[in-house]
């Protein structure tokens, strides 16, 4: 809501403000101390302050929104791992250093042109169609916002859209830039390669000792044991708690007697239909059927198929054509019925099968009912017993004290890493808890944390029993790993090798075909291949090589299966005309120049920011989002 607040500020400001993102990031951490300021202060550009409650309003707006994306609620530590904090300072950083330099220049809009602003904006407009002061202030309610505040927003939204407008407002892009953007985006090149495999290498030796031992003290941290913790988890489920020995005889029969059609199966039939359009022709065959002609044979002088004519396995009620049901289930067994006319055609109906009605006796399905009982009797009980263990959490009950006096049971999963996989590298056997695995790497061997909703239903508290530290492995831990790592990339840098020396003797004077006689290997051809759309057969920074140079440039590529390399030669170059007044071309326009106007202003407010001079409260920030340092 608070976008749709903002929108009187204009599409220039809202397009500008993602520029400014670009500029102001790096602002975050310059200045840890705020000497001078009081704590409710997150950052100040000049004279001007950035309020902790604008921070935490904006933050609480934009952790609100990928939490929609996301499907639930975030975290504020996940909020820091996304990087949001500094990603919402940045944009208030960018606002401030505008509304410092339109107070400098003493910029301003009169009351009546903001009013006007203000009433025009579609956010406010009632159920007549005009502005509606009551649609305002529920809006401005709903978002905990005054109406002070927000007229105050207001205005310097305005201001600030003054000041982007002198700065690059107009401003059109040259049509040289859109001639060189028409050229980078529609520029083709055939290409002819050959392609390069492992199997041109022969055999790779095993690594010597000297040779593996250097290799791995190279790469030791791709080798490197995570960090693992072990953790106690009470799980409160219905399934957990369900006690289906509680459930009675008696009980389990009343339900079974108040929901008997759940166990009862009517009477199925098989049934194949042929369709007649024509009832005379339905007739004739019916005779033929009452003569002895099988209905297989009638099938196959029709030209019909088992599944032309199966309508599979149904009850009475699966008809929808109440004759056709009538009539299917009114022969028996291998029994043709007489031409029925249906609501669409005329139809005879061979019946297969006859599976006859059942119900389910209850002595076979007993134990079943008692399940279903007492996980429902449980269901009810969770939230009950949800507050009694917060209670006694509260009180600094340990979870399996917990467990003691409630009957309950505490786990203690294998140890996992931040990927949840255990020492052995199987997948932990953890509930489908969101944020268990991020909340277990946040906390400490004994601290408390929030229980988490499961995503069947109930709860699970959990406590960090243990810390096993990331460390370095021994070689011998991991030989056959490294040996294979090894020999990856010894594959890899000997065929970038030959590829290189391949793509050299292009360069000295031969040709490809010539090249590819020699090693035995076959040219291949890639046809109209753009910066853009690339070739599936390249890697993606491989259309960049073959775009470096002109008709004749070689290089040695990356195919796009790995370790393959590719040896390429452009064979011709493309370049489609410009036509500054092609309906294309007209249509970039306005969007090429509003990128141009963004990327001007922001370098103008990281102009300002460096002038001005940036201050941000890290500790004051750290205090809003309810986070400790390390976080």
């Amino acid at each position: 809501m608070l976008d749709t607040l903002r929108k009187g500020t204009g599409t220039w400001i809202a397009k500008i403000f993602i520029a400014l993102l670009v500029f102001s990031f790096a602002i975050w951490g310059v200045a840890d101390v705020f000497s001078g300021f009081g704590q409710n202060v997150a950052a100040k550009v000049g004279d001007t302050e950035v309020s902790t409650f604008t921070f935490d309003r904006a933050y609480r707006q934009e952790l609100n929104r990928f939490g929609q994306q996301f499907g639930r609620p975030l975290t504020n530590a996940e909020g820091a791992q996304l990087g949001l904090p500094q990603q919402v300072l940045g944009t208030l950083i960018g606002q401030a250093a505008l509304n410092e330099t339109a107070r400098q220049m003493n910029l301003g809009v009169s009351d009546e042109r903001l009013a006007g602003d203000i009433q025009s904006d579609p956010a406010f407009v009632g159920p007549t169609g005009t502005y509606d002061r009551t649609r305002l202030a529920q809006i401005l309610r709903s978002n905990g916002m005054t109406e002070d505040e927000y007229v105050i927003e207001r205005r310097d939204g305005l201001n600030r859209e003054q000041l982007a407008a002198g700065v690059a407002g107009g401003m059109q892009a040259p049509l040289a830039y859109l001639e060189a953007l028409h050229v980078f985006q529609n520029e083709s090149r055939d290409i002819r390669y050959i392609r390069l495999e492992p199997d041109v290498l022969g055999d790779i030796e095993q690594p010597d000792a000297a040779a593996l031992e250097a290799f791995y003290e190279e790469a030791k941290r791709e080798f490197r044991a995570p960090e693992y913790r072990k953790i106690a988890l009470l799980t409160v489920t219905a399934e957990t708690l369900a006690n289906p020995d509680a459930i009675t005889d008696e009980d389990a029969r009343a339900d079974y007697e108040r929901d008997l059609a759940r166990f009862s199966q009517p009477e199925r039939r098989r049934v194949q239909q042929m369709v007649f359009q024509d009832p005379a022709e339905a007739t004739a065959a019916a005779e033929a059927l009452e003569s002895g002609t099988p209905f297989e044979e009638l099938m196959a002088e029709r030209n019909l198929t088992d599944s032309d004519v199966d309508l599979g396995l149904m009850s009475r009620a699966d008809f929808l054509d109440d004759a056709v049901g009538d009539a299917a289930f009114s022969v028996q067994t291998g029994q043709t019925s007489e031409p029925v006319d249906g609501r669409f055609s005329t139809v005879i109906l061979n019946v297969t099968e006859v599976i006859p009605a059942r119900t389910q006796p209850f002595d076979e399905i007993k134990d079943q009912i008692k399940a279903e009982l007492a996980e429902r009797e449980a269901q009810r009980e969770i939230l009950d017993l949800f507050d009694e263990i917060e209670d006694a959490r509260a009180g600094g009950a340990l979870l399996s004290e917990i467990a003691e006096r409630f009957g309950l049971t505490v786990t203690e999963p294998e140890p996992f890493d931040r990927s949840g996989l255990t020492m052995d590298g199987d997948q932990a056997r953890l509930p489908d808890a969101n944020g268990l695995i991020p909340g277990t790497f946040d906390a400490e061997v004994g601290m408390e944390t929030d229980p988490i909703q499961l995503q069947s239903g109930g709860f699970v508290w959990y406590e960090v029993n243990d810390v096993i530290p990331a460390r370095d492995r021994d070689l011998e831990e991991v030989r056959p790993d490294v040996v294979a790592a090894w020999r990856a990339a010894e594959i890899a840098r000997r065929l970038q090798e030959k590829a290189e020396a391949l793509v050299t003797r292009v360069q000295n004077g031969e040709t490809l075909d010539a090249v590819s006689g020699t090693e035995g290997l076959e040219i291949s051809e890639a046809w109209g291949v753009t910066r853009t759309a690339g070739f599936g057969g390249f890697a993606a920074d491989a259309v960049d090589a073959l775009f470096a140079g002109p008709q004749g440039t070689a290089a040695a590529v990356a195919a796009s299966q790995a370790p393959a390399r590719i040896v390429a030669v452009v064979s011709s170059v493309m370049i489609p005309p410009f036509n500054p007044d092609a309906d294309e071309i007209q249509a970039l326009l306005p969007e090429m120049s509003r990128r141009l106007q963004d990327s001007i202003l922001g370098q103008y407010v990281a102009d300002i920011e460096t002038r001005e001079g940036v201050e941000i409260n890290n500790a004051s920030i750290t205090r809003v989002l309810g986070l400790n340092s390390t976080q």
